[in-house]
């Protein structure tokens, strides 16, 4: 027995072979991140150089130690503020 499909039957939609996005808010705006993204993956996503950054992550300051084991996770909140120098 053999059935004959419609073409269009085999057509998935795009967002089918795309991960899922989370939401999390950075210095108050919604970013989006794919689930399980680690801090210094999401801060290059951002184009931001980690070595002048300090992050406070769910209202507590993150020190660096902890960064590559930190996921970001739905509705997390974090904030960023980028170190200048002058002089």
């Amino acid at each position: 027995v053999s059935f004959l499909l419609p073409s269009s039957f085999f057509l998935l939609p795009s967002s089918f072979f795309l991960p899922p996005m989370i939401k999390l808010k950075v210095n108050g705006e919604t970013e989006t991140c794919a689930p399980q993204t680690k801090l210094p993956d999401f801060l290059k996503q951002l184009n931001l150089n980690p070595r002048l950054i300090a992050i406070e992550y769910n209202g507590e300051i993150l020190h660096r130690q902890f960064w590559e084991e930190t996921e970001m996770q739905e509705g997390d909140r974090v904030e960023i503020v980028t170190i200048v120098g002058g002089g």
